[in-house]
């Protein structure tokens, strides 16, 4: 029963690259590979109703929608001289998780410390080819401080049970939309949820704060990518659905990139 399970996963494995390529042959953004972020990266996507409010940072309602972000919302100090700036300290994260509909939510410790550890190295990977990485608070040291606000994971047991109805995938590929969840997502789903605050590693004042909360794609293509490069994000999103926390180490690479990203630029002086 097992051997059968993992050959029809591999066949449909095979056969979702198949449709993306073809699919994506149809589409003009897949001409070239434009977009920074790995396709790893866009198997989740922002879901800005499901933003959290957990009291992690200063002020929500500054926060604003980015034009860089793929959905995060932040707020930064108009003062902000990053090049003021050449090291960081990545406190350890924190975990805040409150249930949305007020039942209790309970997860193993050993699964909690696996992904924080994983952000923090996530993070700490991201930044280190430009900004020196250190464990003490100073004049020219940012300190980046990380609350997980939501995290549940994909119901894997669902996930294998829609893949099994034969065709199933096409009525599953547009139920995101459709129950007013990011496209290609499906209600069983996992999803992170996380909270960011940068502060001066001299005075401690607010430098800046964002959050976001990311939802697990089952379905997921990379338009901006080339027809291969959309096929294996495809066959990556599909792959992750059938391990409870693997959308949320996506999401914990998406925000180390992008923090990285946006810090580089800040630091070179652009907007």
């Amino acid at each position: 029963m097992q051997r059968t399970r993992v050959l029809h996963l591999a066949a449909s494995r095979r056969s979702l690259q198949a449709l993306a390529v073809a699919g994506c042959a149809l589409l003009a953004g897949c001409a070239g590979d434009g977009s920074v972020l790995g396709s790893g990266t866009t198997t989740v996507a922002s879901d800005t109703a499901r933003l959290t409010r957990s009291g992690f940072l200063s002020d929500y309602a500054r926060l604003r929608a980015t034009a860089w972000g793929h959905g995060i919302e932040c707020w930064r100090d108009p003062a902000l001289d990053a090049t003021r700036y050449n090291a960081v300290l990545v406190s350890r994260i924190d975990v805040s998780l409150r249930s949305r509909d007020g039942a209790p939510q309970t997860f193993d410790p050993k699964d909690i410390a696996t992904l924080t550890d994983y952000f923090h190295h996530a993070l700490v990977k991201a930044l280190r080819p430009q900004m020196q990485i250190v464990t003490q608070p100073g004049p020219g040291v940012v300190v980046l401080r990380v609350a997980l606000t939501d995290l549940v994971p994909t119901k894997v047991s669902d996930s294998v049970a829609g893949t099994l109805i034969p065709y199933g995938f096409v009525a599953e590929a547009g139920s995101g939309v459709a129950t007013g969840r990011p496209a290609g997502s499906t209600p069983y789903m996992g999803e992170t949820g996380m909270e960011m605050q940068f502060r001066d590693g001299a005075s401690g004042r607010i430098l800046g704060e964002c959050r976001d909360t990311e939802i697990g794609r089952k379905y997921a293509v990379d338009v901006n990518s080339s027809a291969v490069g959309a096929a294996q994000t495809w066959a990556n999103g599909y792959l992750s659905s059938f391990q409870a926390w693997t959308y949320a180490k996506d999401a914990f690479d998406k925000w180390s990139l992008l923090v990285a990203e946006r810090l580089a630029k800040l630091r070179a002086g652009q907007s």
